[in-house]
C-alpha cells in the first residue's frame, strides 16, 4: 500500500474552446460532446494515451512532444501508457519533474524497476486529491503485462477508482486480463470507478473479451477510433465508467501534435459525479 499527499483539490478548469464537436464513433452514430458550459459542475476530466515511448508517427523520438499534448489535454486525471523503455533498464522517458512544471500533474507512487516511470509502462497522472490505496497488478498472458489500481479521494467529488490498464495483443491474454481485473470492479459498489488504458480490442461485438465485464456493467460505452494517429481506425483506446457517475461521450484529442507525437491519439471524456 502506497500513501501519498497530493496538491489540495481544485475545482477543475473548464476551457470555453478546445472541445471537438463531434467523436468518430465506431459503435453508433457520431454524438454531440457536451458544450463546456452543459458539463455538471462536479466533473472531472479524465483522459488516456498511449505515448509509444514517445515515438512519433514520424520515427523520431521526442518526448517533449508527448508532455506538449499532455498539456494540451489539459486533464485532472490521465492514464498513461508505454512510459517506459521496453528492454534494459526500463529507463522513464517522460522526465516527470519537467512534466509536472508543465501540467500540474503528479504521478501516482508505484514501485518495481529502479530507474522505470510506471508499472509495466504504465502510469497515472492527478492533478489533485488524496491518494488513499495503490496496488500494482501483474496482469496474465503471453507478453508481461500490468494494471495500477488507484484509489483517490477528492474534497470536491468523493471517492474514485481508477484502473489504468494496458491489455496484451492476444485475444485469449486479453480475456483473462478482464477476468483479472473483474474483481476490482465488484469491489466498487460504493464509488465511481474508471477502467482506462489501451485494451487493444477492437471488436465492437459479441466478439469483444471486453464483453466479459458484463457482471459490472450493463453495456459498454461507445468507442472512438484512436489508431492510427494520423487516421484512426480502431478503438484500441478506451475509458470505461463503472458504478455511480456519469461518462460523457469519450473523444479523441486530434491536434495537429497529437497526430504526429505517437501512434494512438488521446481519448478524453467528462466524469460527472452524481450529488
Amino acid at each position: 500500500m502506497h500513501r501519498s499527499d497530493l496538491p489540495a483539490p481544485r475545482r477543475p478548469r473548464f476551457p470555453i474552446t478546445g472541445l471537438p464537436a463531434s467523436i468518430r464513433a465506431v459503435l453508433r452514430p457520431e454524438a454531440a460532446v457536451p458544450h463546456p458550459a452543459e458539463v455538471p459542475q462536479r466533473a472531472l476530466r479524465v483522459a488516456s494515451y498511449n505515448v509509444h515511448k514517445c515515438i512519433g508517427t514520424d520515427g523520431r523520438f521526442d518526448p517533449d512532444r508527448i508532455r506538449e499534448v499532455i498539456r494540451e489535454i489539459d486533464a485532472d486525471i490521465i492514464a498513461l501508457q508505454e512510459v517506459d523503455r521496453r528492454f534494459g533498464t526500463r529507463d522513464g522517458l517522460l522526465n516527470l519533474p519537467e512534466l509536472e512544471a508543465r501540467t500540474g500533474l503528479v504521478p501516482v507512487p508505484v514501485s518495481g524497476i529502479r530507474n522505470a516511470d510506471g508499472w509495466h509502462g504504465n502510469l497515472l497522472l492527478v492533478r489533485s486529491g488524496l491518494v488513499q490505496n495503490v496496488e500494482q497488478i501483474a496482469l496474465p498472458g503471453l507478453e508481461p503485462r500490468g494494471a495500477i489500481v488507484t484509489d483517490l479521494q477528492f474534497d470536491d467529488h468523493g471517492p474514485l477508482r481508477v484502473i489504468a490498464a494496458h491489455f496484451g495483443l492476444l485475444r485469449q491474454s486479453r480475456a483473462r486480463q478482464v477476468a483479472r481485473l473483474s474483481s476490482y470492479l465488484q469491489a466498487t459498489a460504493d464509488m465511481p470507478a474508471l477502467l482506462m488504458g489501451d485494451l487493444n480490442e477492437w471488436r465492437s461485438d459479441h466478439g469483444s473479451v471486453l464483453h466479459g465485464l458484463h457482471a459490472q456493467i450493463s453495456t459498454l460505452p461507445p468507442a472512438v477510433a484512436s489508431f492510427p494517429a494520423s487516421r484512426p481506425r480502431l478503438p484500441l483506446d478506451r475509458i470505461i465508467p463503472f458504478g455511480p457517475g456519469v461518462l460523457s461521450p469519450v473523444s479523441a484529442h486530434d491536434s495537429d501534435l497529437a497526430k504526429v507525437a505517437s501512434d494512438h491519439l488521446p481519448i478524453k471524456a467528462w466524469l460527472a459525479f452524481q450529488d
